[in-house]
C-alpha cells in the first residue's frame, strides 16, 4: 500500500486529508512538524510527502531540504496559504514537485498526487516511453520514430530530469546543481544553450520544452 506523509501543525487539516486519502485507498501518516516528519523517515517507508510550509520547529522549506539529501526523488506536495511568485520561488528550489494554495480542493489534490506518484514510477524504472519516443536512462539511448538520437550525457541528462517530471517548472539553479554539480563553474546560460539544442536536435510533437519567464524550464507533453 502507498504511504503519504502528511506534515500540518493544524490537526483538522492533518485529519480531513488522513480521512480522505484512506478513503481513496492510501496509508496516510500524520506528523504535526518538520522534526517530527524526520523522525518518521528513519523508522517508516514513506512513498510520498505532502507538506504545510509554517510550522512551528521546522517549517516546510527546510524539512524538503533535509528530505532531498537522502531521498532526492520522492515526490513531495507543498500546502501554504502563501500564493506570492516569491514563496513559490522558494518551495521550487528548496526541491518541491507540486505546489497547493490553502484552502486545498480534496479532488484536485488527489489528481496531482496520483500524477506525483507516476512520474516516481518512470524515475524508478528509468525509462520514459511516449508513442514515438524512448529514453532509457540505463543504456543512456534516445530513440525518435525507431531511429537513434546522438545526444551528449548532459543534453541526455536534462532532457530526461523534464520528461520525468512533466509540468514541473525546474529553476536553472535547480537544473545546474542536480546535472552539472553543486561545484561546477558552468552558469546559467549553460542551461539555455543545452535547452536550444535540445530543440533543434529533436522534432517531435510529443513534448514540448517551455521557458518559464523568470523560473526555468518545464516540459509539457502534447
Amino acid at each position: 500500500m502507498i504511504k503519504i506523509l502528511i506534515v500540518d501543525d493544524e490537526y483538522n487539516i492533518r485529519k480531513l486529508f488522513t480521512k480522505y486519502l484512506t478513503n481513496q485507498g492510501y496509508k496516510a501518516i500524520e506528523a504535526e512538524d518538520g522534526q517530527k516528519a524526520i523522525q518518521i523517515f528513519e523508522n517508516e517507508h514513506i512513498d510520498l510527502l505532502i507538506t504545510d510550509v509554517m510550522m512551528p520547529l521546522m517549517d516546510g522549506i527546510t524539512l524538503t531540504h533535509k528530505i532531498r539529501t537522502s531521498y532526492p526523488e520522492l515526490p513531495i506536495l507543498m500546502l501554504t496559504a502563501l500564493d506570492s511568485f516569491e514563496d513559490k520561488e522558494k518551495g521550487f528550489i528548496s526541491g518541491v514537485d507540486d505546489y497547493m494554495v490553502k484552502p486545498v480542493d480534496l479532488n484536485e489534490m488527489l489528481l496531482r498526487i496520483k500524477a506525483l506518484l507516476r512520474r516516481y514510477q518512470i524515475l524508478s524504472s528509468n525509462k520514459i516511453e511516449l508513442k514515438n519516443f524512448i529514453l532509457d536512462n540505463q543504456s543512456g539511448e534516445c530513440i525518435l520514430n525507431g531511429k537513434p538520437i546522438e545526444l551528449t550525457r548532459k543534453e541526455f541528462s536534462l532532457l530526461f530530469k523534464l520528461l520525468a517530471s512533466p509540468n514541473k517548472i525546474f529553476t536553472r539553479e535547480q537544473l545546474m546543481n542536480e546535472i552539472w554539480g553543486y561545484d561546477s563553474e558552468s552558469y546559467d546560460r549553460t542551461i539555455d544553450t543545452h535547452v536550444k539544442r535540445l530543440r533543434e536536435h529533436i522534432t517531435t510533437d510529443e513534448y514540448e520544452i517551455i521557458t518559464v519567464r523568470g523560473l526555468g524550464y518545464k516540459a509539457v507533453l502534447t
